[in-house]
């Protein structure tokens, strides 16, 4: 007699194949998942093979660590001369800065690193102190700590900017807006004004410490000078001028912002810079100088923001009408809809394109050598023109492109980083 043999519990799962978890796994699904990847892998493979084991051993195994000069390093079989590199490792990091006051723009770049890590990374506290610092105390405090004081003749054209753009926000802001916003407008151009008086007295104290002319900036200083200024100012000018090419209501801040935009990126970055070299100080007032550093940080960083504010714009384009739709029944104004619906999610979307033009921006500084400026590619070639150093220019480049490929490398894995830790989506 046969009986029927109902089973009233599950099976336990089995584990997955071995060769589609671990190091098998990954190797069969990234590099031989047909036989083509597979071929592609070992021609790859075979070139890195090939490639790999010379530099390794010239940079690494066999190169000459300690040299006075290039007579020192023509050894039979030897690799690199990184003596050189060591000799004038200070030139490679701050040019001609005076050697006894280096620990100034060390500080200065500790208090930066310090104080951004908090802002870049969630799980460190005082998020909101650091922000704090970054924009009311870190200008005054670093142009003190790297410049010394500075001449107040030489900042009334800029200071006299700030405060007419200040009672021109305030007195547009008193026009736009109801009566009754009145108050509030006067409250925040006190603050400006307060802040601005702050930092001409910061700044013209500069802590007591000597002056360090900028003609003595050079190597990575100067380019991380350039680079943090002009990214520091790049972002927030590019969504200004983003947010006023899509102002509709208002046609000649739309018309200029166009025309700013259109400009900046019709021409290189070469001839901003020349620009800013040459046509500048026409515009300023007479007797009015800026130095060479001054006048690349003004180039590069409107060259920026012109690039800046096209991706911000296409972020901006990305965003559904509804939600702008859905923030008018809320009853929130156009300035509370962008900062708080609007631009957060359209920068969330050009997360990749803002650090590529970042990344883009720190490579392009070394083009200010081109207005005499001695930045860090500058500052190799000087080294390798050198009776001493003649036919060591493999090393200055190699390490060059070490150094820009770590910080260019860094920034884009802190973009990844940050596009994970936003996705909101659905995984594909």
């Amino acid at each position: 007699m046969v009986q029927a043999y109902v089973r009233t519990d599950s099976h336990p799962e089995l584990p997955p194949p071995a060769s589609e978890t671990g190091v098998l796994g990954w190797l069969k699904h990234n590099l031989f998942s047909t036989w083509y990847n597979g071929l592609a892998t070992i021609v790859v493979l075979y070139l890195f093979f090939l490639a790999i084991p010379p530099v390794v051993d010239w940079a690494l195994i066999s190169p000459v660590w300690e040299a006075n000069s290039n007579k020192d390093c023509r050894i039979e079989g030897a690799g690199a001369c990184w003596g050189m590199i060591d000799k004038r490792f200070g030139q490679f990091m701050y040019g001609f800065y005076d050697h006894d006051n280096r620990w100034r723009p060390n500080l200065a770049f500790i208090l930066f690193i310090l104080a951004m890590l908090p802002i870049l990374f969630d799980r460190l506290p005082g998020r909101g102190l650091a922000t704090t610092f970054l924009i009311f105390v870190y200008p005054a405090l670093g142009i003190s700590l790297i410049h010394g004081p500075l001449n107040v003749e030489s900042m009334q054209s800029g200071l006299g900017f700030v405060v007419w753009a200040l009672v021109f926000a305030s007195g547009a802001g008193v026009g736009y807006r109801a009566q009754r916003q009145l108050q509030p407008t006067l409250m925040t151009l006190g603050y400006g004004v307060a802040y601005v008086a702050a930092f001409v007295a910061l700044v013209t104290w500069g802590f007591g410490l000597p002056v360090i002319e900028t003609s003595s900036y050079g190597g990575l200083m100067l380019t991380l000078i350039l680079a943090g200024v002009a990214i520091g100012v790049a972002l927030p000018l590019g969504i200004l001028l983003a947010l006023g090419r899509r102002a509709a209501s208002m046609p000649i801040v739309r018309i200029l912002c166009v025309g700013f935009i259109e400009l900046i990126r019709a021409v290189p970055l070469i001839t901003v810079l020349f620009m800013a070299q040459f046509m500048l100080p026409l515009f300023l007032p007479e007797g009015t100088n800026f130095d060479n550093v001054v006048r690349a940080m003004v180039g590069m960083s409107l060259f920026a923001a012109a690039y800046m504010a096209e991706v911000v714009r296409g972020g901006l384009q990305a965003i559904p009408k509804g939600q702008s739709e859905a923030a008018d029944s809320l009853g929130l104004n156009y300035f509370l809809n962008m900062r708080l619906i609007i631009l957060p999610q359209a920068l969330k979307i050009v997360i990749p394109g803002i650090v590529s033009t970042f990344i883009g921006l720190f490579k392009d500084t070394t083009l200010v050598s081109i207005i005499g400026l001695f930045d860090l590619l500058l500052v190799g070639k000087a080294s390798v023109t050198d009776s001493k150093w003649l036919g060591l220019e493999h090393e200055a480049y190699f390490f060059i492109g070490l150094v820009y490929f770590c910080f260019c490398f860094g920034m884009s894995r802190y973009s990844i980083y940050l596009e994970k830790k936003l996705h909101t989506g659905h995984k594909r």
